[in-house]
């Protein structure tokens, strides 16, 4: 009954005025409704969380009202208003999205190029990579290229150590020699050395000699027997390479080193540095020794010999075009059609190696 006569009180109080002065109270009765609200809405939530588009929208409004009625409007206190008007100010202003900082980055093809410049160059530095990219054309800065190499951990001054074992092996294989010791155990269990020598680049294999005692005399006269006899144009070899075995003396070297060889050692237990000529001695091992009982030193010798002649006259090799060492010197074979030839097959070592040939 008292909330009745209270609410008939305070309408007819509020219609006094808009009798009196004839305004449109509409709107204004509706503004003293949001207020209300606003008031009840602030005591029954704690916090009010307002999204971005809504900051927006109370800020720029705070510029239509005075600031002395901020806290009677706002379920916020002034200070936030304005610290959501200076984010918006900042955030005008803002740059950042529309460019990066610093230099723009390097391209990655770039980058692979100048690393790959270092690796088949190992004399050049930073400055000198950096003018051959200016001289193609391209533009940049030598810090950038110092930086490049530093984080691939390669030096960017010239003082690298040079081209890697490979490389080396690679671009001097047609002036490289290389010897090695093959161990062979006979019928009876004798263990008989086969000293084998490999050239680089033509492929051709040589057997210098067969002991049961490979002393460091013996393999220096079975090099000068080899220099003595050989037809080989020792002027176009450069360089020997060989293992840090007991067999392999100073006499040794000192023979080559009168034929114009260079002899170069081998790292400790490294046998992909004498890669080559392991190889031969794997390919003798699949191809003959394991297929074969040996019986005494001169067998070893013959048998070795007439492979040897076969792996230099007529075994194809995928290092030189699958083309035998005779003919790679030589040049490949004439084209012919196999359907209108007859091809011959020659037993070598009693039928172990077949060696085909066309027929005449």
């Amino acid at each position: 009954m008292i909330m009745s006569t209270v609410y008939a009180v305070t309408r007819h109080v509020l219609s006094l005025p808009a009798l009196l002065l004839r305004r449109d109270v509409s709107k204004e009765a509706e503004l003293l409704v949001l207020r209300h609200q606003n008031a009840v809405l602030r005591r029954q939530v704690p916090r009010v969380r307002y999204e971005p588009a809504d900051r927006v929208w109370l800020a720029a409004l705070s510029h239509l009202i005075p600031r002395r009625r901020w806290e009677k409007i706002f379920s916020i206190t002034p200070a936030t208003l304005l610290a959501w008007h200076r984010t918006l100010v900042a955030k005008k202003w803002d740059y950042s999205d529309r460019r990066r900082p610093g230099r723009p980055p390097t391209a990655p093809a770039v980058k692979t190029l100048i690393l790959r410049m270092a690796a088949e160059n190992p004399r050049w530095g930073h400055r000198r990579i950096h003018g051959e990219l200016t001289r193609l054309g391209h533009k940049i800065s030598a810090s950038t290229v110092w930086n490049i190499l530093d984080k691939a951990g390669i030096d960017p001054a010239p003082r690298r150590s040079g081209p890697t074992w490979k490389q080396f092996l690679t671009a001097q294989a047609e002036h490289i020699l290389t010897v090695d010791f093959v161990h062979v155990d006979t019928i009876n269990l004798t263990r008989l050395y086969a000293l084998i020598m490999l050239e680089h680049g033509s492929r051709r294999a040589h057997l210098l000699g067969v002991t049961a005692n490979p002393t460091g005399p013996w393999t220096a006269q079975a090099a000068r027997n080899f220099l003595m006899d050989t037809d080989t144009d020792m002027t176009k070899l450069k360089f020997l390479i060989r293992d840090r075995g007991g067999q392999f003396t100073e006499t040794l070297d000192a023979v080559f080193a009168d034929a114009g060889l260079r002899v170069l050692k081998s790292p400790p237990q490294a046998p992909k540095a004498n890669a080559h000529c392991e190889r031969l001695i794997g390919t003798l091992r699949r191809e003959l020794l394991d297929r074969m009982l040996i019986l005494n030193e001169h067998h070893l010798r013959r048998t070795l010999r007439r492979y040897l002649e076969h792996y230099n006259t007529a075994r194809p090799h995928r290092s030189i075009g699958q083309l035998s060492p005779a003919q790679a010197e030589t040049g490949p074979p004439t084209p012919i059609d196999l359907a209108t030839h007859r091809v011959h097959r020659t037993a070598i070592l009693g039928g172990l190696i077949n060696d085909y040939q066309i027929a005449s």
